[in-house]
C-alpha cells in the first residue's frame, strides 16, 4: 500500500484510490493527443466524488453513497481480475467467489476510512494523452481545502459503450492497481501458489477493519 508523508498526499491518495481499477500494463508514452470526452468524464465524476466526501451526511450515508459511486465509475470486475495477476488464470470458481466480495470490501474499507480527511478539496483536469483509441490517461490536480499545494493525479480510463470507466489511478508516480497486484501476487507466491492464503489474509483484514469502526 502507498504511505503518504504529508496530509496533502494522504488526502489525494484517498480520493484517487476510491476510483481504483486495473490496467493491463503501466501506461507507456504516446502521441501528445487529447480526448475531450475522457477529460469531461474525469472532471464530472471526480467532482461528484468530492461532493460526496465533503457532504454533511453521516459517515454511514457517505459510505453507502461512495460505494455506489465507485461501482458506477470504476470497472470493478476488471480490477478484481487484474490484482490476482498470473493467478487469475488458475483460481478456481469457488475461490473467486470468495475473493471477489472480500477484495471489494477490503478496498472499500481502506479508502472509506479516510472520508473524514476531506474538507472541500476540488479537482481540475489539466490534459490527457491518448494511448490508443478508447484508452486514455487524463491528468488532473487536486487542490484547495486543507491541501497546501496542488497534488497531481492521473486517471487511466477505458471506453465502455457510450461512456468511460476508470481502470487505474496514479498518485505520487505510482499506479495503484499495479501496486496492489504486486502485493497480492507476492503473498500467493510466498505461499507456494496457494490462493487460499490470500483469501484468508483478506478475510482477517476485513474483520479487523470492520471491528475498528
Amino acid at each position: 500500500m502507498i504511505v503518504a508523508n504529508a496530509f496533502s498526499r494522504r488526502a489525494a491518495l484517498a480520493l484517487a484510490a476510491a476510483l481504483f481499477a486495473a490496467p493491463l500494463a503501466a501506461p507507456a508514452r504516446a502521441a501528445a493527443a487529447r480526448d475531450a470526452s475522457a477529460e469531461a468524464f474525469v472532471q464530472t465524476e471526480a467532482s461528484r466524488a468530492l461532493t460526496i466526501l465533503a457532504g454533511k451526511a453521516s459517515v454511514a450515508a457517505k459510505t453507502q453513497a461512495f460505494r455506489a459511486f465507485v461501482d458506477q465509475v470504476a470497472d470493478v470486475p476488471r480490477i478484481t481480475n487484474f490484482v490476482l495477476g498470473k493467478y487469475a488464470r488458475s483460481i478456481t470458481p469457488a475461490q473467486r467467489g470468495q475473493f471477489a466480495p472480500l477484495f471489494r470490501e477490503y478496498a472499500s474499507n481502506v479508502y472509506e476510512s479516510r472520508l473524514g480527511e476531506y474538507r472541500g478539496e476540488k479537482l481540475r483536469v489539466t490534459g490527457s494523452v491518448i494511448r490508443q483509441p478508447g484508452d486514455v490517461v487524463v491528468e488532473s490536480e487536486v487542490y484547495g481545502g486543507q491541501l497546501r499545494s496542488p497534488v497531481v493525479v492521473k486517471w487511466r480510463v477505458s471506453k465502455a459503450g457510450a461512456g468511460w470507466k476508470v481502470i487505474d489511478v496514479q498518485v505520487a508516480g505510482v499506479w495503484l492497481a499495479i501496486t496492489q497486484q504486486q502485493d497480492f501476487v507476492s503473498t500467493i507466491d510466498n505461499a507456494g501458489g496457494n490462493v487460499d492464503v490470500l483469501i484468508n489474509q483478506l478475510r482477517q483484514q476485513v474483520a479487523g477493519q470492520n471491528g475498528r469502526r
